[in-house]
């Protein structure tokens, strides 16, 4: 086993015109007959006893494998790098990136085609077509391996619930409710009672999760495949707006407007945000790596409005492999890949090892999730591991009891991140300018990313 030694810092950032990977992937068998790969293992500062549980189930799959030698690289998506690292080849032979960026990367030849190695998998037949999608281009070819997918949530701190005085097993079920609940966290404790995420992408992120809650979409697609930018639709004024009053008139959101992915983790994991929106999947990273006591993390359903369009933005992760690596290195990957994600979802051997393997080392076990699979595929592996089960369930029931019969948005399809990022602006402006004129604001979004559109 090799102990993960090397950082990789990625980012969500427009991909357009970034050359292929080169010089990082192992293309041939080493010396002694066997293949090393390089595959990404943890975030850079995670706690030790994850890295234990990841250098356990190397040691596993080695020895399963010995003609395969794994090498494990910390990595962690961060907005300004990635194109960077992309370009300049320091990529491992195996590593993750949103399904957003997945058609970008598709069609500018960056990704490895690794339809072969997937579809010979025993139970390709079961994957959630929604979510493999995301991973093929026009023609049905595979380019990705569906890690994990996840819908929108709302976080909460039960401890500031408590603090505040408000009940932490009955979170707020609508946008009223999340407003009347921030103030009072506010006035009660001295915390943000309500926060969002505001850049590195994570700010048009979120505001395009918000802006779906409301029925809102900042792209249309008509039938013959035309996208127009639609930022200055109602739903993405009144989400605009709602921040706008929770900012200037409630007095609720603090004094830091500068947030992303892991900075409000952190802020959040230290009690100082008493909610926010955010994906599903976030009690691990919340508890792993930014030491949150699981006692405190709460999870309910995003609110939606009665907009008849109103639905969940979801989104999740891929496996892809560096389009430089040969087929022998590709089916390598394949084989981690389906060990270390996929397997513990559709055999049950592999799940309770998994599942074991973790709760021995206090990783956790049982996290919210939309399925990669069937829900059949999903509601099985959920049931052979149940006495290893460690996230405290009745803290995040209330995520998928409150998402039952709501529909599943996808995350806006041409230039998603150029878009997202030009939403940061607009977020930024609302939190931090009393003034700030929300139709102006998206207007210009709409004339920033329109042109880069129509020149696809």
């Amino acid at each position: 086993m090799k102990s993960p030694t090397k950082i990789v810092t990625l980012v969500a950032v427009t991909l357009a015109g970034v050359g292929l990977l080169s010089g990082c992937t192992a293309n041939a068998a080493d010396s002694d007959g066997t293949t090393t790969i390089k595959v990404v293992s943890l975030i850079p500062g995670t706690e030790q006893a994850a890295f234990d549980a990841f250098d356990a189930q190397v040691a596993q799959f080695e020895k399963a494998n010995p003609d395969i030698n794994v090498e494990g690289v910390e990595y962690e998506w961060s907005a300004p790098t990635f194109a960077a690292q992309l370009a300049g080849g320091t990529l491992p032979d195996v590593f993750r990136i949103p399904l957003t960026d997945a058609k970008t990367l598709i069609a500018n030849g960056q990704l490895a085609d690794m339809t072969a190695q997937v579809e010979a998998l025993p139970y390709f037949d079961t994957f959630n077509p929604s979510v493999l999608s995301n991973a093929q281009d026009a023609d049905g070819n595979i380019f990705g391996v569906p890690r994990e997918a996840y819908g929108m949530g709302l976080q909460y701190n039960r401890a500031l619930f408590v603090a505040a005085g408000l009940d932490p097993d009955a979170p707020p079920t609508t946008w009223d409710e999340v407003r009347e609940y921030a103030k009072i966290i506010a006035d009660k404790t001295g915390q943000a009672g309500y926060m969002q995420m505001t850049q590195s992408n994570t700010g048009g992120w979120q505001l395009t999760a918000a802006t779906v809650a409301r029925g809102g979409a900042m792209e249309e697609v008509a039938s013959d495949g035309t996208v127009t930018v639609t930022a200055d639709n109602p739903a993405t004024k009144e989400a605009l707006t709602y921040l706008q009053d929770l900012r200037w008139t409630d007095n609720s959101m603090g004094s830091n407007f500068l947030y992303d992915w892991g900075t409000i983790n952190q802020a959040f994991a230290a009690g100082q945000i008493g909610m926010y929106t955010g994906g599903s999947d976030l009690f691990t990273s919340l508890t792993r790596e930014s030491n949150m006591d699981p006692a405190d993390f709460g999870l309910t359903a995003i609110p939606l409005t009665d907009a008849k369009d109103a639905g969940v933005l979801g989104g999740g992760t891929l496996n892809v492999v560096n389009v430089k690596a040969d087929d022998t290195v590709k089916d390598a990957a394949m084989k981690w890949i389906a060990f270390y994600d996929l397997n513990k979802l559709v055999d049950k051997d592999a799940a309770l090892q998994d599942a074991q393997t973790l709760a021995e080392t206090d990783q956790a076990v049982g996290t919210p999730a939309l399925p990669v699979f069937d829900q059949a595929t999903l509601d099985q592996s959920r049931e052979w591991v149940k006495e290893y089960i460690n996230v405290p369930q009745n803290q995040v029931a209330f995520f998928a009891e409150g998402n039952v019969g709501r529909t599943i948005v996808g995350e806006p399809s041409a230039h998603t991140q150029e878009l997202y990022g030009a939403l940061d602006t607009a977020v930024q402006s609302v939190l931090t300018d009393k003034n700030a004129d929300i139709d102006a604001l998206l207007d210009t979004v709409n004339t920033t990313i329109q042109p880069l559109v129509d020149a696809d």
